[in-house]
């Protein structure tokens, strides 16, 4: 074996950078997994044959168009009264009215978050268990369905498990209860709302309700009841005991101290939920973190959209009481009671909610809108006959306005960079926005545009440690090292336990060379997440740049246990323990590593170093050779390979991958010098043959 070839074996086996910095992804699905959910996506993914966004979007596609065609069933039964014929058919009393807000339903904007996003799933399912749980409440009361000539009991049950299928898909399914109590007092039982009213508050006359009570009503509301306290307790026995905790970002209004300012900003965000049903022309993604800022006086304009909300509810309920219409009072109070209730999960009046506003939450409570927009158009076309033929242009008008806004906003929600950079012009002040898009654009390599938009986001949000995090990230990359230092140590006063934001300190301090600073920062981030393989990795860096070998060896060890495929933790163990000469130790490590890594190049590169070393010639080939399969680019491996035929004697196959090395890399260490060196030692060879 040569004494003079330049080129070792272990040659571009030094150890490998610090893991990327971590960067913190911002995700908008509120509360626990979705059982539900979850299993159509299994489903999805299973007859996809893995994630493939088609199959996802095109399920999602035809659970709308299925809610949409039975939303014509509900407005029917809501509209023109509860009828069956002889064949237990549903009979439509307003086919035009019903189909007319359906499609309003089917085409409204506001549900292009539901629709385009696959999380969006849980309201799909929600709404559909929802309808289900209606309809099957109003199978109760046909006639022929059962011996009982009031109500069919099981009926009632299985509108119950439909109920709590829906609460499984999201908790605002619970809601159908209320729409089925109101649909149930208002419709089977006729009770005159505003005479009831009348009659207990001036108490003109005493109050009958032995015909009510004959309907069975007492016996409904009492399984309703019942039913609905049992899926709460359910809820509270596998959620815990009350909904997720949330910060002051997530839903400002709810932190204020002054319960008044409290209600008014309350009642703003309901004025903006019901002004993106009235024009979804403004929606975005996160609504959050500055995008609505609190009313703090009672001279704030915006106050004037408060008292016009409660002028056009007022006005739509004394039309559903008062008017002389018993079936126009009908229409409009079930429409209000299909447009508030399923809301009032959202309204922060029960418990606090992690949003302000969120377009999500509308997709049941917009049926309510469009039965009442469909209804109104309906009278204004019998009280103004002579206008037919404008309201109907009107309408289609309106239609294809909102078929074009689909179309545009569920262009935006295609990528990533289009739903984010859309955001900008909506809610220019919401810091999460500018933190989004800046991600987008670290993510494609645009770091400098990347930097203008997390400084945004930090302006507007001085406390805002994600974007901080992320700004310290792109800085260290850039080697502005003492900025990066300053952004990720104002990160962790603010939030201690932010442990990715204390393991990408300890990375910048490494790189300052402040080690001891470095490995607390890094303890710091496995105090705080215990299962944390990257930062045992960055510590086991740290450990060997100070030559703690047993100390790097041990955190490396750690990250592998913690995460089995870290390949650069195992291939750190084998390079180390090869620099340092024990290369038995070297070799068990590299085979363990190729178990769990069977397709791992660099791992089989460095063994291959470590076998040759030990003159295990045909094993260490075996293995450049194995990875030169899999990276057949590799100039280093192409040049350790012609060492150890140049070592071991082949020295036409050295010259062969000397050459190939030198094709891939001309500039390689120390590969020219022994190129150079075996054709000398070739051309003494020819020499001396006779």
């Amino acid at each position: 074996m040569s004494k003079h070839l330049v080129t070792r074996l272990n040659k571009g086996g030094h150890l490998p950078r610090l893991v990327g910095m971590s960067r913190e992804k911002w995700g908008s699905d509120e509360g626990v997994d979705k059982k539900e959910r979850r299993g159509t996506i299994v489903l999805n993914y299973l007859l996809a044959g893995g994630l493939h966004p088609v199959g996802f979007h095109v399920l999602n596609i035809v659970l709308h168009a299925a809610i949409s065609a039975l939303m014509i069933d509900v407005f029917a039964i809501l509209i023109g009264g509860l009828a069956y014929d002889e064949k237990d058919r549903l009979i439509n009393n307003a086919p035009k009215t019903s189909l007319l807000a359906a499609l309003f339903f089917a085409a409204h904007p506001v549900h292009t978050e539901s629709v385009a996003g696959i999380v969006g799933r849980a309201d799909l399912l929600c709404a559909l268990f929802f309808q289900l749980s209606f309809l099957t409440y109003c199978k109760a009361f046909n006639r022929g369905s059962d011996r009982d000539d009031r109500f069919s009991v099981r009926w009632v049950v299985a509108s119950l498990l439909l109920c709590a299928a829906a609460m499984l898909c999201k908790e605002q399914g619970i809601t159908v209860l209320g729409v089925n109590a109101a649909f149930d007092v208002l419709l089977i039982c006729n009770v005159n709302v505003y005479e009831l009213s009348q009659r207990l508050l001036l108490r003109k006359n005493p109050l009958d309700v032995s015909g009510t009570l004959r309907t069975g009503l007492l016996t409904r509301l009492a399984l309703m009841g019942l039913g609905g306290l049992l899926m709460l307790y359910a809820r509270w026995r596998i959620m815990g005991t009350g909904p997720p905790a949330f910060t002051e970002v997530d839903n400002p209004a709810s932190f204020a101290e002054n319960i008044f300012l409290r209600i008014v900003n309350y009642n703003y965000y309901y004025s903006l939920n019901a002004w993106l049903l009235l024009c979804p022309w403004w929606l975005c993604f996160d609504w959050s973190m500055g995008c609505v800022p609190l009313i703090k006086a009672a001279t704030d304009w915006r106050m004037v959209w408060l008292l016009l909300l409660w002028c056009v509810l007022i006005g739509l309920i004394s039309q559903a009481l008062c008017s002389q219409d018993s079936q126009r009072r009908r229409t409009l109070t079930l429409g209000l009671v299909l447009l508030v209730v399923p809301f009032l999960p959202a309204c922060n009046i029960f418990f606090r909610v992690g949003f302000v506003v969120a377009e999500r939450v509308l997709y049941l409570s917009s049926a309510g809108y469009c039965l009442l927009l469909a209804y109104s158009v309906g009278h204004c076309c019998w009280r103004w006959s002579k206008y037919r033929k404008l309201l109907c242009v009107s309408v289609l008008v309106l239609l294809s306005v909102y078929v074009a806004r689909c179309a545009l906003r569920s262009h935006q929600w295609r990528s990533e960079q289009s739903l984010f950079t859309s955001a900008l012009s909506v809610c220019p002040l919401n810091a999460k926005v500018h933190y989004n898009v800046g991600k987008n654009l670290a993510d494609r390599g645009n770091a400098t545009a990347a930097i203008g938009y997390y400084r945004e986001a930090v302006r507007l949000h001085p406390t805002y440690v994600h974007a901080m995090n992320n700004l310290g990230n792109i800085l260290k990359e850039r080697n502005e090292l003492i900025e990066a230092e300053q952004l990720l140590s104002k990160a962790v006063s603010i939030q201690s336990d932010f442990a990715a934001a204390w393991m990408n300190l300890g990375i910048v301090q490494n790189s300052l060379k402040r080690f001891e600073e470095a490995e607390h920062s890094y303890w710091n981030a496995i105090r705080f997440r215990k299962k944390y393989p990257d930062c045992y990795y960055n510590l086991g860096r740290l450990y060997a740049d100070q030559n703690r070998h047993v100390d790097a060896l041990n955190a490396w060890r750690n990250a592998t246990v913690l995460k089995p495929d870290h390949s650069l933790a195992w291939n750190n163990m084998v390079i180390l323990l090869d620099n340092t000469g024990n290369l038995a130790q070297a070799e068990l490590i590299g085979r363990e590593a190729l178990k769990l890594l069977p397709n791992d190049h660099t791992i089989m590169f460095s063994l291959a170093n470590v076998l040759g070393k030990s003159q295990k010639y045909k094993d260490s080939e075996g293995f450049f050779l194995q990875a030169l399969r899999i990276n057949p680019n590799a100039a280093g491996c192409h040049g350790n390979l012609a060492v150890l035929y140049h070592r071991w004697g082949k020295l036409e196959l050295a010259k062969k991958h000397y050459e190939l090395s030198l094709q891939l890399d001309p500039e390689a260490p120390g590969t020219r010098d022994n190129y150079n060196m075996l054709r000398r030692k070739l051309d003494q060879l020819k020499r001396s043959t006779p």
